[in-house]
């Protein structure tokens, strides 16, 4: 198959629609079920490569959850803790395979953004993984391949419609890639840099010790981000991004964004947040918002009279400002990416808020001393890894 007509474009109005190979050959995707769309297909391949990159870089099962071409989560196949289980909404499933741990890790790191996601998934989808895809509200999946028992529970998902694409894992790409804007085409090599431990090396910092876990975290967290609608920062710990704040005009707004997401993933974890005593009818995307309510400024929005009784089966205390500074100040250990140079230190006054110790970013801005010395202030480890990571 050279070629695939689809429905329409980004939007309804914009038709004809349609994938193919320039050069004439085979398309290296299989669609195994469902009707994928323009938008489906942009997510899916970028999703594909990131977690094939990931994979490639720590040998472990890859996954993330895209959104509108940028990622909302991307992990690496690590156990979970009974804690992570229950904010992902998988503590009733008992053992996860390693490829099932990674997508519960990247679909539960910013629950909001990957409500309807596109999945790419690294290795062949098991039956474990797909009972969890099934569950949630998603649009659809690519893998290199799919166990019979995973294939028939996802073709039963959305009454029938949900997207399977099987991709060719050995196929590989014309080093110039090609686009139009306006009826003018552009044309670039591909970035096929390579992300690895050399990159880390530049250490410009007092402290100079970055250990093996964070340069994995690093890792993930640049690969992240060469995927992600630029300007782009990510945060990452313990083998899934945190928090990514993506397509933003102005890094200090990347910055926090980005925070802000890798707070609520920590905060979600404090038992105030984690025993709320939800009524058992509400259903997870539910629990979900209320949950971001509860712990951001508009709490009352789930916690007035009239309001709290729709979801709860007795009234929660505030989760006051004072008390979730405290819990987030036992977060450590966090590192941090950033697709371009940070110009000015409050990005790192922003990212020590939300505990990062570790940094990577390009370098070569005019205020580099700054910067270098508020990592200093703060004994974070900082490299230059002279690489942009800019992707549109």
């Amino acid at each position: 198959m050279n070629e695939l007509e689809l429905k329409y474009g980004c939007n309804p109005n914009q038709k004809p629609s349609r994938i193919f190979m320039e050069d004439g050959s085979e398309l290296p995707i299989k669609v195994l079920n469902g009707k994928p769309g323009y938008i489906n297909f942009l997510d899916a391949f970028n999703g594909w490569q990131l977690v094939k990159e990931l994979k490639k870089a720590t040998g472990l099962p890859a996954a993330t959850s895209f959104k509108h071409v940028s990622p909302a989560g991307a992990a690496v196949g690590l156990p979970l803790s009974d804690i992570e289980a229950k904010i992902y909404w998988v503590e009733d499933l008992g053992e996860l395979t390693p490829l099932a741990s990674a997508y519960a890790r990247a679909r539960g790191a910013d629950r909001m953004s990957s409500f309807g996601d596109f999945i790419s998934l690294s290795d062949t989808c098991d039956a474990c993984t797909a009972r969890i895809i099934k569950r949630e509200v998603s649009d659809g999946v690519i893998a290199p391949g799919y166990t019979d028992e995973a294939l028939e529970i996802l073709k039963a998902k959305k009454n029938g419609n949900y997207n399977v694409i099987q991709i060719d894992e050995s196929y590989v790409p014309a080093e110039i890639e090609r686009k139009q804007v306006y009826g003018i085409t552009f044309e670039q090599g591909r970035n096929e840099l390579v992300i690895n431990d050399e990159l880390m090396s530049n250490v410009v910092t007092d402290a100079k010790e970055i250990p093996e876990s964070a340069k994995i975290d690093l890792a993930i967290a640049l690969i992240t981000l060469k995927y992600t609608q630029s300007n782009s920062v990510c945060y990452v710990k313990g083998g899934q991004a945190i928090g990514i704040g993506a397509g933003q005009q102005s890094r200090i707004h990347c910055t926090r964004l980005a925070g802000s997401k890798a707070d609520n993933w920590f905060l979600r974890q404090c038992p105030k947040v984690l025993n709320l005593p939800f009524r058992e009818d509400i259903r997870r995307a539910d629990r979900d918002n209320t949950i971001d309510l509860y712990i951001g400024e508009d709490y009352m929005d789930v916690l007035a009279d009239g309001a709290w009784e729709k979801l709860f089966t007795e009234k929660p205390e505030v989760f006051t400002r004072e008390e979730k500074r405290a819990w987030l100040d036992q977060m450590t250990d966090v590192s941090l990416g950033s697709d371009a140079f940070f110009p000015f230190g409050d990005n790192i006054e922003r990212a020590h808020k939300s505990g990062v110790k570790y940094i990577a970013q390009p370098g070569g801005s005019v205020r580099d001393d700054n910067v270098i010395e508020t990592c200093n202030k703060y004994g974070m480890a900082m490299c230059f890894t002279g690489i942009r990571l800019f992707h549109h």
